[in-house]
Order: C-alpha cells, then sequence, then structure tokens
C-alpha cells in the first residue's frame, strides 16, 4: 500500500459485535502525507515504527471477558481478549 492510498482507508473498532467506533483516514483533520512529512522533518522513521493519531469518536469502558477487534480495511482485524489483572 503507498503513502497516498493509506488517506482513504476505513477504521472499525468492535466490542464483541458492536461496533464503537467507525472512521476513515480521509477525516482526520491533517493528511497521511503532510503527517509524514511534518514528522520526518525531525526524525528518521525506521521499518517498524509508529505515528499515533488519535482515534475516531465512540472511545468507551470494557469490562473483563470483552473482546476488542479493530480491523483495517486491506489490512485486517486485531483481536484481543480484556483480562482484568
Amino acid at each position: 500500500m503507498s503513502i497516498e492510498e493509506a488517506s482513504n482507508i476505513g477504521i472499525q473498532t468492535r466490542v464483541g459485535d458492536e461496533v464503537r467506533q467507525d472512521g476513515n483516514t480521509r477525516d482526520m483533520v491533517r493528511g497521511i502525507v503532510d503527517l509524514v512529512v511534518e514528522v520526518t522533518k525531525s526524525i528518521t522513521l525506521l521499518p517498524g515504527d509508529v505515528i499515533l493519531t488519535g482515534t475516531p469518536a465512540g472511545v468507551s469502558a470494557v469490562d473483563d471477558g470483552d473482546v476488542v477487534s479493530i480491523s483495517i480495511d486491506g489490512l485486517g482485524t486485531l483481536s484481543n481478549p480484556i483480562i482484568s489483572a
């Protein structure tokens, strides 16, 4: 995937079967290309580096036993169970 293609990617968060967040990178205040340009003015990005940009509306509490799944169009889904410490 090119950096330009990253400017229109759907991202969805589910807790169990309930959609809690549903967003797209095109709705970000600053675009992906602009973010990468700005960050690389002061640091060198290396493979595996991550730029954290925030989260769409819908942040809410999770409970012990919930399963949180995050799906990114074209990439896949990562699911993690919530286990109390």
